[in-house]
């Protein structure tokens, strides 16, 4: 396929790049530069601005685009930056798409959200169907959704992929806490008690192509592994991997120190399962924490 991607210099763009591309993939990037060659184009996400051109030369649209959430400590202008990186990026690709005739019309739209619409769930399991949480992220992930509905609107197939924390030693989840833990100075996160919804990087790559492949599936996703975890448990896996103690557990107000108003949103319990992707028999490679972070730490 012919596939545009916004947000191709991310951790995961990155990656989902180097992979579409070794699948014989097509891909055209969106960048906010100047393109260096032929396989670029320009827009500007907070202007509105996308030549319709260029989005009618492709199959399908994969939006990642967004500041990180865990790469700086939050104030309110990062908060501002979190939210319109996203809502812009959205709002360009999806009337673009809807402005533009069927017959040019891309297939499909795989548009990245979270697990962060959920909110604090507690010990409670949630499911697609599940309503928006609170709190600031369920705020921009609700935002970020409705900004999709342009293109559903016009006939598009819109997937919302509700992403948990993918793991791969070089970023997301895991990059800043293997030094800490070689160290020996890691521990839980609070009580430990929180849910993580975490997902290999592999399988996280796997879903996104099955998505793109999948006619019949549309609306959220959870992009999460099937065997969600406690904080205290994923530490305990973590630190047996890594043949290091973990027995320093980092209070929750020496988070709030540290990560400002991310502190919240790490200490937040996310129990997500992934109901349509179980339902369409999608083949996970790493249904576990063990298997999963193996896989993570090695490659």
């Amino acid at each position: 396929m012919r596939i545009l991607l916004a947000g191709a210099s991310g951790f995961l763009g990155t990656r989902l790049a180097e992979r579409l591309t070794a699948d014989g993939h097509q891909i055209t990037r969106l960048v906010r530069r100047s393109p260096r060659d032929s396989q670029e184009r320009r827009w500007d996400p907070a202007a509105g601005q996308l030549d319709p051109a260029v989005v009618a030369e492709a199959d399908a649209v994969v939006n990642l685009a967004g500041a990180g959430v865990g790469d700086k400590r939050w104030d309110d202008n990062y908060r501002r930056l979190i939210r319109t990186s996203r809502v812009d990026s959205t709002t360009t690709l999806a009337t673009t798409i809807a402005g533009l005739p069927a017959a040019d019309r891309p297939r499909v739209l795989l548009n990245s959200s979270a697990v962060g619409w959920y909110g604090n769930t507690g010990d409670r399991a949630v499911e697609e169907d599940a309503p928006a949480g609170e709190g600031f992220l369920a705020d921009v992930c609700r935002v970020w959704e409705a900004a999709t509905r342009p293109a559903e609107d016009a006939g598009a197939r819109v997937v919302r992929l509700r992403t948990g924390l993918p793991l791969h030693r070089d970023g997301g989840l895991l990059k800043p806490q293997l030094l800490p833990f070689k160290l020996g100075i890691a521990g839980r996160l609070g009580s430990g008690r929180q849910w993580l919804p975490w997902i290999s990087l592999v399988d996280w790559l796997d879903a996104t192509l099955f998505l793109l492949d999948r006619d019949d599936i549309a609306g959220p996703v959870n992009v999460v592994g099937p065997n969600p975890v406690t904080n205290a448990e994923f530490t305990r896996e973590l630190a047996r991997q890594l043949h290091r103690p973990a027995v320093i557990p980092i209070p929750a107000l020496a988070l709030k120190v540290a990560l400002g108003g991310f502190a919240h949103e790490a200490l937040t319990s996310t129990r997500v399962l992934p109901a349509v992707l179980t339902r369409a028999a999608f083949p996970y490679q790493h249904p576990t924490l063990p298997a999963a972070l193996q896989k993570a730490l090695t490659n």
